[in-house]
């Protein structure tokens, strides 16, 4: 006779069960990259890179328009075949005096090729499932925007001067990211076993001092943090040549989740 508990079984694997946000969340970066490619004009899809990508020279000029022949001065320094170009968009963007506001957000909607897309879809489904499942929809939905915020913030204080126009939602997935980091690598506990239906069903988030003990954590934030600091040194911009992708804004991004997400995590009972 077979003692063991009748457990009910997965109907899919879990890489294709994410929660609906999750896939939401993908579908809508793939729709908006597929109306960019195959619907509108070329004229068109500049027009919406304009109005909703962050330019930090926009911001900077703003607040600051005395701060225009600086913007301009460091658009036309660099690689000669492209400066006369720079030189002219940020002549052009300088020229609005308009703040835009929307793009601290809406830059995350778009990105800068196929390869940018997909590639922000695989974290996406890989770190934000855990946090949607987690928090639900809502929180999971707020702290991908605090990070999208942030990260745009930080970096119009690191590049004000920039007039390349910053897309992509890696921001919002770093803050996922760091948000998983803090439960998703914590060791089972003690006097349970390692199959799924001995482990408690929720845990609180780990303090910074109990991250700091955890090595598998503290590899993978050296593993992160090393790994932009080396898109800062080599500016990979992962698709086209006006839309990069900024290493600030990632880090940005990352400290919202890790900051914001004790404050935005359900409230579960202390496992004993």
């Amino acid at each position: 006779m077979d003692a063991s508990p009748d457990f009910p079984r997965q109907s899919r694997a879990p890489v294709f069960n994410m929660p609906g946000v999750v896939t939401a969340s993908i579908a809508v970066l793939v729709a908006i990259q597929a109306i960019r490619e195959y619907l509108l004009s070329d004229v068109r899809d500049i027009q919406v890179v304009l109005d909703l990508a962050l330019v930090p020279a926009r911001w900077t000029v703003w607040f600051d328009p005395s701060r225009v022949a600086e913007v301009i001065q460091a658009a036309a320094s660099g690689d000669p075949d492209v400066a006369a170009m720079r030189e002219a968009f940020a002549r052009y963007v300088t020229g609005q005096q308009s703040l835009e506001p929307w793009t601290l957000a809406t830059y995350a909607l778009l990105h800068g090729s196929w390869m940018h897309v997909l590639f922000n879809s695989v974290w996406l489904a890989a770190f934000g499932t855990p946090v949607a499942r987690r928090c639900g929809a809502w929180r999971y939905g707020a702290l991908a925007l605090a990070g999208i915020l942030a990260g745009g913030l930080l970096h119009i204080m690191i590049d004000p001067l920039s007039a390349t126009p910053l897309v992509g939602a890696s921001a919002g997935i770093s803050a996922l990211m760091a948000a998983a980091a803090r439960f998703v690598f914590q060791p089972p506990v003690s006097g349970y076993g390692t199959q799924p239906w001995q482990r408690t069903a929720h845990r609180p988030a780990e303090t910074i001092p109990e991250l700091l003990r955890n090595r598998t954590v503290v590899s993978f934030l050296a593993i992160w943090f090393v790994t932009n600091l080396l898109f800062g040194i080599v500016s990979l911009p992962l698709g086209a040549e006006s839309a990069a992708v900024a290493w600030d804004a990632h880090l940005g991004g990352f400290i919202a989740g890790f900051l914001l997400f004790p404050l935005l995590d359900r409230k579960f009972p202390p496992t004993r």
